[in-house]
């Protein structure tokens, strides 16, 4: 067992949310990218496969980090005293580090997918999400709701046990996954459900940064929502659990 200091929890907190964009952004590359064999795979194989990829990044961190992967939730999880908030920024910049790293190696996988891809609003599609009717305010709210619903559940499946260390991992992996695939099945069809800040600003930074072919407007207009609507769900999540549990 590696010590259990905040860098190598920072460590597993890279490498768990690098895995879990790799195999999230990469299933929706292999979906709606050209001549992917895995082309209109459709909205149950992402939403199924999302939820895988956050088990297998949490499988990485949870032994070491508690499986956070998620900055809403690692802020979520301090506002609730589960936490400490000494550890939330250098967790914070683990988990956008990985993400970035994680996008950068879905382009490298999909390359030549990405270039005989003509539509520039599907490879940006790959990296982040956008609304699929675009109102800022509602989408916000469904941001908000999505994360409230991610980290509140989060925290009543916790409230029986006593834990070292309280994220994705220390609840069960199983019960977590189930609830990424519902909240993606459910309400994730009007803003691709982001609910994870690292989900969505890395891997737009990197659209935004690599010489992708054809690639048009990296959506930063909208990028403000995914970020904040889920601070602000996770925020709601924790002042809830408080008022019912603490």
């Amino acid at each position: 067992m590696m010590p259990d200091t905040l860098f190598v929890k920072c460590l597993f907190e890279f490498i768990g949310t690098a895995i879990l964009i790799l195999l999230g952004d990469g299933v929706v590359a292999g979906t709606i990218l050209n001549k992917s064999k895995g082309f209109n795979g459709g909205w149950v194989v992402i939403t199924l496969a999302w939820g895988f990829a956050v088990m297998c990044g949490a499988f990485i961190a949870a032994p070491y980090s508690g499986a956070h992967l998620n900055p809403a939730l690692s802020v979520g999880l301090a506002l609730s005293g589960v936490f400490p908030w000494a550890y939330v920024p250098a967790y914070i910049v683990a988990q956008l580090l990985g993400s970035f790293v994680g996008a950068v190696f879905v382009y490298i996988f999909y390359k030549d997918h990405y270039d005989v891809t003509e539509d520039p609003d599907t490879k940006l599609c790959t990296f982040c999400t956008m609304p699929a009717i675009l109102n800022k305010p509602r989408n916000f709210i469904c941001e908000v709701i999505g994360t409230f619903v991610l980290v509140f559940v989060i925290l009543c499946l916790a409230v029986e046990g006593n834990t070292p260390e309280v994220g994705l991992g220390s609840v069960g992996l199983f019960p977590v996954t189930f609830l990424i695939v519902a909240i993606g099945m459910s309400l994730g069809g009007t803003t691709g459900y982001a609910i994870n800040p690292a989900r969505d600003f890395p891997p737009r930074l990197v659209h935004y940064l690599l010489p992708i072919k054809g690639k048009g407007s990296s959506g930063w207009g909208y990028g403000w929502v995914p970020v904040f609507g889920p601070f602000a769900g996770a925020g709601i999540a924790a002042c809830v659990y408080l008022l019912l549990f603490g």
